[in-house]
């Protein structure tokens, strides 16, 4: 009787594909489920054997002789490839958020993160920790646009020196060496919204230097930015900075934002269709709620104020001169939006969370913009804007063959009782809403947007399906209850409906309950694993 174990995949390739004659026994055996693969194809009644970390044979187990040591009974459910989150804020270095455990309740195996140009360059380091500390999925980096500037020039409105360009070049070479994904960047946030377009083209000419890069954008314009830089140009920059560097392009959650841009997803569309039928390979991932979370300071406080940083913010709210001109524009800036009352505080001050701003402005006695600035004088503060994301335009992006899915989320942990639920309901909601109750799209259409579509545009080779030699990264869904259970209201709530998932062959939860273990890789650019000393006691490839 033969038995593997955590046996490398280049000892156990061979026997793969011919697997398995006589009695092979292996560590587990999900038995009866419907398999998808996530290609997009019809599901199969079949057993998925794992060996390892790996899966070493999908199809009749008994019929082909093979017994595990452990043997779970799917049938009547629904077994898939681990969900892939295309854009993540997933806080895998923090104690309550290392495991993971709000994105493995819905299925998520594998996070990207360092992403709306937040990525720093000390990528080795952050990746030899989570390796060695141990995290609950697997998880990659980018190395960011707005990470590199500020470390070179702060928050000064300008273009960079020809130095300080070269340490930014710097910057984004010593990420991609250490194994990030490309650059990203968050053109609506600050520093990043100083550049000129050129500059972020230079810099990710440095990322196309490596084989397989990525250029992940925030747009500098989603369809609710002060002053407007336009929705469709946002899009038709985010495309021209992967095209003139030579990179792949993913668009964060896209989506139009703003009552003024409900119904316009199409026209964004086909700026991408567009840009892929000239051969540039283009993408995006988005959510399916309707609100946003980003911080007042970007919602409120036109970019020309924060200039030199926040004492100068501070300073500039103090001028007689030019408090009137922020104050106007604070008031437009907060119309494009929604109004004040669509503006809700989800930050850590318990004072502030689950308060609109309008709310906070009447306890103040104070106009929205005039609360604004008070609650910024003491730090940035975290928000959501409700409404901005219209849900026909979703619908929409939904039906696209080159969309993705992703959370937007971070859990915070409990010093927020208020915050957004996409970290907690994200691929749940969209399964629920889209494909149960809407039957908008198909299973294996979802499943696909999912998984194999986001593995191979990250250039994963032996993740993201569900097929003989891939890893083991497998949720087990039961669809008649799967639900979404995270609401404005109350957020930290899990998603239902989601039976087992194995990371790296490893159950994180079994049996509809977190198991504890920590299973997750970080992942490098190409798709290899950092070495990790916590498997078999020495480095693995």
């Amino acid at each position: 009787m033969k038995t593997f174990r955590f046996v490398a995949l280049a000892v156990l390739a061979p026997f793969f594909s011919a697997c398995a004659s006589g009695e092979d026994s292996v560590d587990l055996l999900l038995l009866g489920g419907s398999v998808y693969d996530g290609s997009g194809a019809d599901p199969v009644i079949a057993d998925v054997a794992v060996a390892g970390d790996r899966i070493w044979y999908v199809g009749d187990a008994a019929a082909a002789g093979i017994t595990a040591a452990d043997t779970v009974d799917v049938r009547g459910l629904t077994v898939t490839p681990g969900f892939i989150d295309m854009h993540s804020h997933a806080e895998l270095d923090s104690d309550h958020g290392r495991d993971a455990r709000a994105f493995l309740y819905q299925g998520v195996t594998s996070v990207v993160l360092g992403v709306d140009g937040g990525g720093g360059s000390g990528v080795a380091e952050r990746l030899a920790r989570w390796a060695d500390d141990g995290i609950g999925v697997n998880a990659l980096l980018f190395v960011g646009h707005n990470a590199a500037r500020r470390a070179a020039i702060g928050m000064e409105d300008r273009p960079p020196t020809a130095e300080e360009l070269d340490a930014m070049r710097a910057f984004v070479r010593k990420g991609m060496e250490e194994g990030a994904y490309g650059l990203s960047s968050g053109l609506f946030y600050l520093p990043g919204n100083y550049a000129e377009t050129q500059e972020v083209i230079e810099l990710n000419r440095v990322a196309a230097e490596y084989e397989g890069a990525i250029y992940d954008t925030h747009d500098r314009d989603l369809g609710a930015s002060y002053p407007s830089f336009g929705y469709l140009n946002s899009i038709a920059e985010g495309i021209r900075i992967g095209e003139e560097a030579g990179t792949k392009v993913i668009f964060s959650h896209f989506n139009a934002q703003g009552a003024h841009n409900y119904g316009r997803a199409p026209e964004g569309a086909a700026l991408i269709e567009e840009a892929r039928a000239r051969g540039v390979e283009v993408a995006g991932a988005h959510h399916s709620y309707t609100a946003t979370q980003s911080n007042l300071r970007s919602y409120t406080i036109p970019s020309w104020v924060v200039a030199g940083g926040d004492s100068a913010m501070i300073r500039r709210f103090d001028h007689p001169d030019t408090l009137a001109l922020i104050d106007r524009q604070t008031r437009e800036m907060l119309a494009i939006r929604g109004g004040a009352d669509h503006i809700l505080l989800v930050d850590e001050r318990l004072d502030l969370n689950g308060k609109t701003l309008a709310d906070v402005a009447a306890e103040w006695g104070l106009t929205a913009p005039e609360a604004a600035r008070r609650i910024l004088r003491t730090g940035n503060a975290s928000v959501m804007n409700l409404g901005l994301y219209d849900e026909e335009n979703t619908r929409y992006l939904a039906g696209v063959d080159w969309m993705m899915t992703c959370t937007d989320g971070q859990d915070p942990g409990p010093t927020r009782p208020v915050t957004h639920p996409r970290a907690f309901g994200s691929f749940t909601k969209k399964l629920k809403d889209l494909v149960i109750d809407e039957q908008l799209i198909t299973l294996p259409y979802s499943v696909r947007s999912m998984t194999g579509l986001a593995a191979d545009f990250l250039g994963w080779t032996d993740r993201g399906y569900l097929r003989v030699g891939m890893a083991a990264d497998i949720a087990v869904l039961d669809m008649a209850r799967v639900q979404d259970m995270a609401t404005y209201e109350d957020a930290h709530q899990y998603s239902e409906g989601t039976v087992h998932v194995l990371v790296n062959g490893v159950f994180a939860i079994r049996d509809g309950s977190a198991t504890g273990e920590m299973p997750g890789r970080p992942i490098l650019r190409g798709g290899a694993a950092f070495p990790r000393t916590l498997l078999a006691g020495e480095p693995a490839g």
